[in-house]
């Protein structure tokens, strides 16, 4: 497929072709999709959440909500962070306060650290997310055909690159 673009002087979908004029155009694909996949990712799950009962959420407050309800342990702040691959504590802090405050999870103390834990409210919140998903998500999804295990080897791929654009970004800090 790229080599038709190339014949037909359209080039690689890319969102910006000075950045796909380098050595490794295929590097500007991979970043416009995921542009394009994290804005429509945002988008869905505050109206995936919306839908399923609990509106007035933004992305990064569900997104924090189904980390905390992960496996139903007790997460720190520094542990959601990680999670999450977010540098600045204080937008995870201010979602978890949002959340709170709305009684969808608790916070506590670990020594200094901050803990928070999901409540009951919370855990139907994200259920009748997961609902939602299966219907409207997954099942269209699964129609498309895809194989489940190429699915999991794209999903590694990202994780693989995501190590290399954080090495990247330390390495601008240091300039």
């Amino acid at each position: 497929m790229a080599d038709k673009n190339a014949r037909s002087g359209v080039g690689p979908v890319v969102s910006a072709a000075h950045l796909a004029s380098g050595a490794m155009p295929e590097l500007s694909e991979v970043e416009y999709a995921l542009i394009i996949a994290s804005n429509a990712m945002q988008r869905w799950t505050v109206r995936c959440m919306t839908a399923s009962g609990l509106a007035g959420l933004t992305a990064m407050e569900v997104q924090v909500l189904h980390s905390v309800n992960h496996r139903n342990r007790e997460k720190t702040l520094a542990d959601l962070c990680l999670m999450l691959n977010i540098e600045d504590t204080h937008l995870v802090n201010y979602a978890i306060k949002k959340l709170a405050e709305q009684g969808l999870v608790e916070t506590g103390k670990l020594g200094k650290e901050k803990t928070v834990k999901i409540t009951a409210v919370g855990e139907k919140a994200c259920e009748a997310y997961q609902h939602t998903r299966e219907a409207l998500l997954v099942e269209s999804v699964q129609a498309l055909g895809f194989d489940p295990e190429e699915l999991s080897k794209s999903a590694r791929l990202l994780r693989a690159v995501s190590g290399q654009y954080d090495q990247a970004t330390r390495s601008a800090a240091s300039l």
